[in-house]
């Protein structure tokens, strides 16, 4: 089972330098287009920006919050042996949820099925923790 939870974090792992490069080529983009200059970067100050550029930066910052806890959980699954079919079928939704949250929010931006997708991966890393809890005090 370690090994297919690995292959869940190396896949967030994947995500997130999938969108750290969509945000990457969106920025660039602005300051090709003239909507920022190249300066803007030294302080970040990329009000100028379109919305594409804003939301890209937004879903690569989502990829170092709730996904934190995601990896503190498989890390500490591994570490006390107790990542079983279940646990790690629950990364897996965890990943595929936010693969769906990064696409649209950075396509359609569609509030509803976003918020829905991002809701279904923050209680599928719940449940982990509560299966984590279960297993190691026996409940």
């Amino acid at each position: 089972m370690e090994k297919y939870l690995l292959l869940a974090m190396f896949a967030q792992v994947m995500l997130t330098f999938t969108v750290m490069i969509v945000m990457g080529r969106r920025r660039f983009s602005a300051a090709r287009n003239k909507t920022i200059s190249m300066q803007d970067f030294a302080t970040m100050q990329l009000d100028k920006a379109g919305d594409d550029v804003h939301i890209a930066g937004r879903n690569y910052i989502n990829q170092f919050e709730i996904p934190v806890l995601f990896f503190v959980a498989c890390v500490t699954g591994l570490q006390l042996n107790a990542a079983g079919y279940v646990f790690v079928a629950l990364a897996w939704g965890f990943v595929i949820s936010r693969v769906i949250h990064s696409i649209i929010h950075l396509g359609s931006n569609s509030v509803k099925p976003r918020y829905y997708s991002f809701l279904l991966g923050c209680l599928l890393v719940l449940t982990m923790w509560v299966l984590l809890v279960m297993r190691v005090f026996a409940l």
